[in-house]
């Protein structure tokens, strides 16, 4: 997070223009980063570091916050005018009107993507159709990656060791050092895997493209290893495998366009059932071939 209030890019005066932006550092950093060198007022809401889409939905980058803040740095005594400019992406939690009434500044919504503001600001803050449009191409999906990939290591490094030490302790330092890739690779495929080949991959759930993606990993995993197992072990591992890669491709949709907020929480609510069922079982079947 970054402290909300004014900023002031370059040395504005009371006729520049105010853009307006969250409190998310990245966001911050990349509209500070796209309007350097224009002399420009930059208005920080606080929305507790998320980012201006997720705050519109949730409603901290909204209607009430936006008034606090215009009131709070006495904008109106700073520049002359009555416009601000907001992203495209913050329209669902403003009012325009409601600003307008309280406050007396004009809401106009610039872009989508911070690198187009210069651009909006030179041609007389028209917004072209380009400017409109939103897009998730594989650079895009790939710049998420390591948000996704850092965020996991909590908890992979803890049971990725735990795996190393458990396949050592039962058997051999081989055997628990495969167990331990078998694991940090169903991360890797459903963390990195589904958001590269995300368009690729069939069927509109995230979490079944990362069961997918795991089932092939199981596959690729055993092929490497030459571990022999029972059939009841190597269902315990395929389910277990594929069940890990599968959660982490679903914790993807917060980061995508393609889905709403409802979309995410009905696919929850279908898919974590389910991943525990097959937790469930893998266990069984592993507990039935370590006793049988």
């Amino acid at each position: 997070m970054v402290p909300s209030g004014l900023y002031a890019i370059g040395s504005p005066d009371s006729g520049s223009p105010v853009v307006v932006t969250a409190n998310y550092k990245m966001s911050y950093d990349l509209v500070r980063r796209s309007l350097d060198g224009q002399n420009i007022w930059l208005l920080v809401l606080e929305t507790f570091g998320i980012n201006v889409w997720c705050a519109a939905g949730k409603g901290s980058f909204g209607t009430n916050e936006l008034v606090r803040q215009l009131k709070h740095t006495n904008l109106e005594k700073i520049v002359k005018h009555r416009s601000i400019h907001l992203p495209i992406l913050g329209a669902p939690g403003v009012a325009a009107h409601e600003v307008a009434k309280l406050t007396g500044f004009k809401v106009q919504y610039a872009t989508i993507d911070a690198t187009d503001l210069p651009e909006y600001l030179d041609s007389g803050m028209v917004t072209t159709p380009t400017m409109q449009q939103l897009t998730f191409s594989m650079p895009e999906r790939i710049a998420l990656i390591p948000i996704e990939f850092v965020q996991s290591f909590k908890f992979t490094i803890p049971v990725a060791f735990l795996l190393l030490l458990s396949g050592w302790w039962f058997s051999t330092i081989y055997e628990g050092l495969t167990y331990c890739i078998a694991f940090l690779g169903a991360v890797g495929v459903g963390t990195v895997a589904v958001p590269i080949f995300l368009p690729w991959l069939p069927g509109a759930s995230f979490a079944f493209k990362g069961f997918l993606t795991g089932l092939l990993w199981s596959g690729i995993w055993r092929q490497w290893s030459g571990v022999g197992h029972s059939v009841p072990m190597s269902i315990s591992i395929i389910l277990a495998l594929s069940t890990v890669s599968s959660f982490y491709a679903m914790k993807f949709t917060g980061s995508t366009p393609f889905t709403s907020r409802s979309g995410v929480r009905k696919e929850m609510r279908i898919s974590l059932p389910l991943m525990a069922t097959a937790l469930f079982a893998s266990a069984i079947a592993g507990a039935w071939s370590f006793y049988s």
